[in-house]
C-alpha cells in the first residue's frame, strides 16, 4: 500500500504535540509522610491505605544476609 499525500512537518508536530511524558503525581505517604505514588504501596514503611502491606524489614534482612554471603564468596 502507497501513503497518497504526504504529511508536512507542522501536521506531523501538532499530532505529537500530546505526546509529552508527564512527571509522575507523588503523594505524602499517611504514616511516614515520604513522597510517593498515588494509588500504591509506600516503598518506605510498605503500608497503602493505612494498613501495613508489605514487611519492609524482612525485604532488608533479604537483603543483608545476601549481602554478607556474597562477600564471604569474594573473600574465598
Amino acid at each position: 500500500m502507497v501513503v497518497r499525500m504526504r504529511h508536512t512537518r507542522a501536521h506531523t508536530a501538532n499530532r505529537r504535540s500530546h505526546h509529552a511524558i508527564t512527571a509522575p503525581r507523588l503523594s505524602a505517604c499517611d504514616k511516614c509522610s515520604s513522597p510517593k505514588q498515588n494509588h500504591r504501596a509506600c516503598l518506605t514503611c510498605g503500608s497503602y491505605n493505612k494498613r501495613e502491606v508489605i514487611n519492609v524489614l524482612v525485604k532488608v534482612e533479604k537483603k543483608e544476609a545476601k549481602r554478607k554471603k556474597k562477600a564471604v564468596a569474594e573473600g574465598k
